[in-house]
């Protein structure tokens, strides 16, 4: 049923020297006759030595990380900007629009982060291995339809908040100004899902840094009118959620002008009825990235929560280093995208043992990343709380528990990019099987246990270290045991469905 790659694949895989904006993730296919034997070359001119291969996967891993993580990094300023900008006018304002922005990540955003994981299995395999490029086309469109009908509960619930606020035993004012901010971001919402959808569509090309132009002209944009809505046209709290709302879907139309004219067209072949085929499989990948990725998020809200109840000055060192811990999950988070998509990428090439070494060497990068975090962390310790707040007590406490975050970093860091190569093989489900079992069944009960047993904010930081821990080294225990061979017969089953319904579909049109 598959054919070699086609002619735009192979253009793109044999191009040799230096990799580029298209060539960077993207392997070459392997010998069809004998699709698992041996390692295949990459695009990068390395030589065919072991060492070698490991040093060009190392790098090429790192290139494809560095323009997500930046990606990451500005679009979680945009929400940032619009609280700190919204925060100026009153704490009121500043209480309402962190909590709303807290809000919005732990929902809608996860459809966005967690949701388009599904194109991360599907479209990076389906690039490389299926014999019709559109099939990408297909799966962006079946990405904007299904995390769309994804995002209409989550509407609907911000819609409704305010109840929801209240019966958590929520302040009346704040859930009142909440609902009201977050009503007013509904809009907004759907942009940066299809704007995360868009990105993905354009990464499993190979293509990865369009989000990072993007973001660079959104970002101040955003900055600009979040200012010109709340004050220079005076709407106050509500004109913070509206901008920022504009500039999510500002951010996706320019992804879109990228995909079309600059690079990326190639896989789309227009709208198509095949998109709302196999909508089941789709979900299902979509569903279980969510639990995936939301089961760590949601574990430190829960973390968060708790510290509210240990008094004011643990509650400001707790904002101190979530706050930090959210800029710095950038990084794992990017090495996780990146591996999800080289991984898919030599999955669909028929590269299994490529796809293994691949994977291996994106644990050992985001060791790497996350020891040099430690190094940082652990060196500015005493001083890292002055950013934010010059309390000391809030200082000395930051000091005390940066020791245990630093720690994590390395966990956190394998945690993402084994994550992301269970995703490429489409494997979702055992990371959230993972997340569960590490720190809802264990670690985040201990975690509180210890916090109100004379441990204080020290007490939750150890039961997320513990549960970092042991999700990494979990994780990489079951990647590094994977048949990847199987993995590979997989990736092409489920290309099977999507060309069986396409021949299906090509059959009834020609019928009728």
């Amino acid at each position: 049923m598959y054919s070699e790659p086609s002619t735009l694949h192979d253009t793109l895989s044999s191009t040799e020297g230096e990799p580029t904006e298209y060539t960077s993730l993207l392997p070459k296919p392997a010998d069809v006759e004998n699709p698992h034997d041996g390692i295949v070359p990459d695009n990068c001119g390395y030589t065919n030595k072991m060492s070698g291969h490991c040093l060009a996967e190392f790098w090429l891993l790192l290139r494809g990380a560095i323009p997500v993580i930046l990606a990451y990094t500005l679009q979680n300023s945009l929400q940032t900007m619009s609280v700190l900008i919204v925060g100026r006018s009153s704490p009121e304002n500043l209480a309402t629009a962190a909590f709303s922005m807290m809000f919005a990540m732990i929902t809608a955003w996860m459809i966005a982060l967690g949701g388009t994981t599904a194109l991360d299995t599907l479209a990076s395999s389906s690039f490389t291995g299926s014999s019709n490029k559109h099939d990408l086309g297909i799966l962006l469109q079946r990405g904007f339809f299904v995390l769309g009908l994804f995002y209409l509960p989550v509407a609907v619930l911000w819609a409704c908040s305010e109840s929801v606020f209240l019966l958590l035993g929520q302040d009346p004012q704040l859930s009142r100004d909440s609902a009201r901010f977050l009503t007013c971001l509904i809009p907004g919402g759907l942009g940066y899902i299809y704007f995360e959808v868009m990105k993905k569509y354009l990464q499993a090309q190979g293509i990865m840094r369009p989000g990072t132009y993007v973001l660079l002209i959104t970002s101040p944009f955003n900055a600009l009118l979040n200012y010109l809505c709340c004050y220079t046209f005076e709407m106050g709290l509500l004109g913070a959620p509206l901008a920022t709302g504009v500039s999510y879907w500002l951010s996706f139309a320019l992804l879109v002008l990228y995909a079309r004219f600059i690079a990326g067209s190639e896989c789309w072949g227009g709208w198509s009825r095949e998109a709302c085929q196999n909508l089941g499989a789709f979900s299902r990948l979509a569903f279980l990235g969510i639990i995936h990725v939301g089961t760590e998020w949601w574990a430190f809200e829960i973390v968060a929560l708790a510290a509210g109840r240990l008094g004011t000055v643990a509650l400001a060192a707790q904002s101190v280093i979530m706050t930090a811990d959210q800029v710095l999950n950038t990084i794992p988070f990017g090495v996780g995208v990146a591996t999800s998509t080289r991984v898919g990428n030599l999955l669909g090439s028929r590269n299994a043992q490529g796809a293994a070494k691949a994977a291996n060497m994106a644990a050992w990068l985001s060791i790497v990343l996350g020891g040099a975090v430690l190094a940082v962390l652990m060196g500015t310790r005493h001083n890292f709380a002055k950013i934010f707040n010059s309390d000391e007590r809030v200082v000395r406490l930051t000091a005390e528990i940066l020791p245990y975050v630093a720690l994590f970093q390395i966990a956190d860091g394998l945690n993402g990019s084994c994550g992301g190569s269970l995703r490429g093989m489409g494997r979702q489900h055992v990371g959230a099987i993972v997340n569960i079992v590490s720190y809802y069944c264990g670690a985040l009960p201990l975690g509180i246990w210890l916090a109100f047993h004379g441990w204080g904010l020290k007490g939750l930081w150890v039961g997320q270290c513990i549960a970092l821990y042991l999700v990494g080294a979990l994780e990489w225990t079951i990647v590094a045991m994977s048949n990847w061979s199987k993995e590979v017969d997989k990736a092409f089953s489920r290309m099977d469905v999507q060309e069986q319904l396409a021949d299906g579909m090509e059959s009834n049109t020609a019928t009728s």
